[in-house]
């Protein structure tokens, strides 16, 4: 460190002198570790979560940080150098992945503080300004398109459809579901573990935010699956549990969905070979060209039954509060964030209250005695 002048040595030893006393003095040395080192050697750790999460977070930092800022030192990135840096990010990124790479970003810095190597945290200047979001509404199908594809989709997996459209289970969910999960009785389906895929490999792990959750099941899909059971029988499959390493934990379980060869099913296999097929069959997307991939967007994915499901509960009446706990949401503020627009008559059920209120109103009559 130096100084231009010997009051500015005294200034920094005073005020350093006066937070050391409060325990808040931070050597400025310490941020001269690079951004990238800082990651490599004290972050990246410390970075916990499910495995596909903790994978998502090493790509935004590996992919989207560190080749724009990697060189530099903690204690230099400031605001004018994040407003560059966010100026590029949004050149290369949708604005929700970019604000998904700046939480990484600014929870680096905020680890940073707590090691005692910066000040605060230059993510939260006020000149740092993250893109906007554009407002998020959840698009649903036609019922009259959520049933051609239920219809043309291959038999085997027609069940998938079916659970995905009449309970809103997310796609590693029904892959998971195992017939110790449904109790005909009592119509309910208990969503326990769901089927992941990772570095290519196959796992079983708890749903979602790691929270179990019982959904509601009509008597439709217990018919359809009391057909499919009679059709294909559960298949017991062991993987790995928590994650895809070999030396996990294996467990095993009877699922109500495998291959041919009684194998669980990969995501990425499902959508292409049965998933886009039927979608082209129901014209919801043009036929694939020899040798070409499919041309299907992000909002004709399997999650779509997920957000028809939503659509039709919510227009029938059942309240947010039971849909977010089908749902698996951990508060039903997200389930309003998502699909509030799928309460067409939540407007008008207030003014029919209104009215029972205040009755019929009076037949006007001109006042003999208006004013001119």
């Amino acid at each position: 460190m130096s100084f231009d002048t010997l009051e500015d040595a005294k200034a920094w030893l005073r005020r350093a002198g006066t937070d050391s006393e409060r325990g808040e003095f931070v050597d400025p040395r310490d941020g001269s570790i690079t951004v990238a080192d800082y990651v490599a050697r004290h972050w990246q750790a410390g970075v916990r979560g499910a495995p596909g999460t903790v994978k998502r977070v090493d790509e935004r930092v590996r992919l989207h940080v560190l080749p724009h800022i990697g060189d530099v030192a903690l204690r230099d990135v400031t605001a004018s150098v994040l407003r560059g840096y966010i100026a590029t990010l949004e050149g290369e990124c949708a604005p929700r992945y970019a604000r998904q790479i700046l939480t990484t970003l600014s929870n680096v810095f905020e680890t940073a503080i707590d090691d005692k190597r910066l000040v605060r945290n230059p993510m939260r200047a006020k000149s740092v300004r993250w893109p906007k979001v554009p407002e998020d509404q959840r698009e649903a199908w036609p019922l009259e398109t959520a049933q051609r594809v239920r219809d043309v989709v291959n038999q085997r997996y027609r069940i998938v459809v079916v659970v995905a459209l009449g309970c809103g289970l997310r796609q590693g969910e029904v892959f998971g579901l195992s017939p110790v999960d449904i109790d005909f009785e009592r119509g309910l389906i208990r969503v326990r573990r769901q089927v992941q895929l990772l570095y290519g490999r196959l796992y079983f792990t708890l749903p979602k935010g790691e929270k179990t959750r019982v959904v509601d099941m009509p008597p439709s899909v217990a018919a359809e699956l009391r057909a499919h059971f009679l059709q294909h029988p559960a298949v017991e499959v062991e993987l790995p549990w928590g994650g895809p390493e070999a030396d996990r934990e294996k467990r095993s379980f009877p699922l109500v969905l495998t291959t041919t060869y009684g194998n669980a099913i990969r995501a990425n296999i499902f959508n292409d070979e049965v998933w886009k097929p039927a979608l082209a069959k129901a014209d919801v997307i043009p036929l694939r060209e020899k040798g070409q991939r499919w041309k299907a967007s992000r909002k004709d994915g399997f999650h779509v039954l997920r957000h028809t499901y939503a659509s039709v509960i919510l227009e029938a009446g059942e309240s947010v509060v039971t849909l977010a706990r089908w749902l698996g949401h951990s508060s039903p503020t997200i389930t309003l964030d998502h699909y509030a627009h799928f309460m067409p008559e939540a407007g008008g059920k207030g003014r029919a209250a209104v009215d029972a209120l205040l009755g019929v109103a009076p037949q006007y009559v001109p006042d003999d005695f208006a004013l001119d």
